[in-house]
């Protein structure tokens, strides 16, 4: 399996929950990565963890890693290239697909843990939280796809 390129965000995400009727909320369509999955259990939601009002069922304190790239459709075993590491390391993520890429959640508390078991496996990380005020701020802000 290849060894992929990943990006962190600087920001934090929650994941959310709510009845499989409900309309999709405002808020949850905002920020610089979202998804909405409406299935016939439940309508999900990853977004940043600001945006999420109170009272809103959902588990705070997500980072998110894109892979870089464009992903073909027929590669394999690209998800299972990082899942097994963080498996391993005893790691808990969630994951969601676009058009393009990959995504990877995984809790803030363990994000250097998954750092160092990804790094391990091969795979290269990128971005993340910066002082605003360092010359080196100026963060890539592209939206990647599937490698």
């Amino acid at each position: 399996m290849p060894a992929l390129n990943l990006i962190l965000s600087p920001d934090t995400f929650a994941v959310c929950r709510a009845a499989p009727d409900d309309p999709i909320p405002s808020w949850a369509a905002s920020g610089p990565i979202y998804s909405i999955t409406r299935t016939p259990d439940e309508l999900s939601i990853v977004c940043l963890q600001a945006l999420v009002p109170a009272g809103i069922r959902h588990e705070p304190g997500w980072r998110c890693l894109r892979v870089a790239g464009t992903m073909d459709f027929t590669a394999v075993g690209d998800l299972a290239s990082l899942a097994g590491p963080l498996a391993e390391a005893g790691i808990s993520l969630f994951a969601f697909s676009t058009f393009d890429t990959d995504y990877l959640l995984v809790k803030e508390t363990d994000l250097e843990k998954s750092k160092a078991a990804l790094r391990r496996a091969g795979h290269t990380i990128e971005g993340g939280r910066q002082d605003p005020n360092h010359p080196s701020a100026a963060e890539s802000s592209t939206r990647g796809g599937r490698t």
